[in-house]
């Protein structure tokens, strides 16, 4: 599980960062050097960070916690679906809400009507109301799926989030930090490591670079969940 490779970190562009210009100074210890003006990351920095961000996510999955994966932009909304399901996790790769995580009892609100829409749609309930009133409520929620179907299945606030771009995705990080939520994220060489918890070193914008460490993020929270359930189904076993 946290055999992480060198040549494959290479091989996929992890330690190709921004350009010279678009430096944040505060991660200058990562960074080995600067070539054709852009600068390169230490990707020895970003195997021990990322190690750790592994063992971290597996201690607290099995302890049958739940984590948040968030990834907005282009190059990595579809590689952050497709882990997240892997490993039946919530996920953010639209829109971020505001206020998902500190108005999060609101936003459980508008989760909930729209579970209750899907099940009432299933019952066939819908067949008794007017075509207008029908209407109205596919588009209330096609507009609730959009912004939460990925989470519709987050019932209590997530012990963690793991972000793709703690830049662009500033204000799910304010509102993890705002509440004590760890934060385990990628850092290119334009943003700040110092901001959140398991800041991991590598090229953000490249999606063979998010996809190789989201592979060993999600394998470790599948060892992690594995072992809970492991633990939980020998817990029911001895009750009964």
């Amino acid at each position: 599980m946290f055999r992480i490779k060198v040549s494959n970190l290479l091989k996929s562009g992890v330690h190709f960062g921004h350009s010279i210009s678009k430096l944040d100074t505060k991660i200058n210890n990562y960074i080995l050097m600067k070539t054709n003006g852009i600068h390169i990351i230490d990707i020895y920095h970003t195997i021990k960070k990322l190690y750790f961000s592994c063992l971290f996510l597996k201690q607290i999955t099995t302890s049958g916690k739940q984590v948040l994966f968030v990834g907005t932009k282009r190059q990595a909304k579809n590689i952050i679906a497709y882990y997240a399901q892997k490993i039946n996790m919530p996920y953010i790769n639209e829109r971020w809400m505001g206020g998902l995580l500190t108005n999060f009892d609101t936003i459980q609100k508008s989760i909930d009507k729209m579970n209750l829409i899907e099940t009432n749609k299933s019952l066939g309930l819908y067949n008794l109301i007017s075509k207008k009133e029908r209407l109205l409520i596919s588009r209330i929620h096609s507009k609730l799926k959009q912004n939460l179907g990925s989470v519709s299945k987050l019932k209590v606030l997530p012990d963690c989030i793991i972000v793709v771009d703690i830049n662009k995705e500033k204000t799910a990080v304010n509102e993890a930090l705002k509440l004590g939520i760890p934060i385990v994220g990628i850092v290119d060489t334009n943003s700040n490591p110092e901001k959140i918890h398991f800041p991991i070193p590598g090229n953000d914008d490249n999606s063979k670079s998010i996809n190789l460490i989201l592979y060993y993020i999600s394998n470790a929270i599948e060892v992690g969940r594995d072992l809970y359930l492991k633990n939980d189904a020998k817990i029911r076993y001895k009750k009964n």
